[in-house]
């Protein structure tokens, strides 16, 4: 990394990939466990952000995104301002604007479609936070795979 520059890390799904689950475990037995995972990679300069108006900003932005779903969504003029106004003289914000970043994903696409079938029947099954989604990424390789070699 540059002089200055730190690296934030934002993890995706991840998931533990049995060697049972590969339809060619049957042919071959040559077949391993892993694990499949999706990941950012975000380069940047740290900048502290001491500066109540730019953390309430933020707040309220932040406040309002994970809010928005709800029938009755709070914001932060919703407490007491003397009170709001008093923890966010407590907070120290952090910016880092970003200079340059890699995803990583390992989702199967190295495995044959066959594979990645059984790889998603499997994972549909499993009761894990980030079966669900693995699923769709591992489907989504197979996709864009079955389209690379349509034409």
């Amino acid at each position: 990394s540059s002089d200055g520059e730190v690296l934030v890390i934002f993890q995706g799904p991840q998931h533990y990939i049995s060697p049972a689950w590969y339809a060619t475990k049957a042919e071959t037995g040559q077949v391993v466990p892993t694990w499949n995972y999706a990941v950012v990679h975000a380069h940047g300069p740290l900048q502290v952000r001491d500066d109540p108006d730019w953390v309430r900003q933020q707040m309220v932005a932040l406040t309002a995104q994970q809010e928005n779903d709800f029938t009755l969504p709070w914001q932060v003029d919703d407490a007491p301002q003397d009170f709001t106004e008093r923890l966010i003289g407590q907070v120290v914000g952090i910016e880092i604007p970003i200079s340059r970043w890699m995803g990583k994903w390992k989702v199967s696409q190295n495995q044959p479609p066959c594979n990645r079938d059984s790889v998603v029947a499997h994972l549909a099954r499993q009761k894990q936070p980030d079966s669900g989604v693995m699923a769709e990424y591992v489907l989504t390789s197979l996709k864009d795979d079955k389209k690379d070699h349509a034409g």
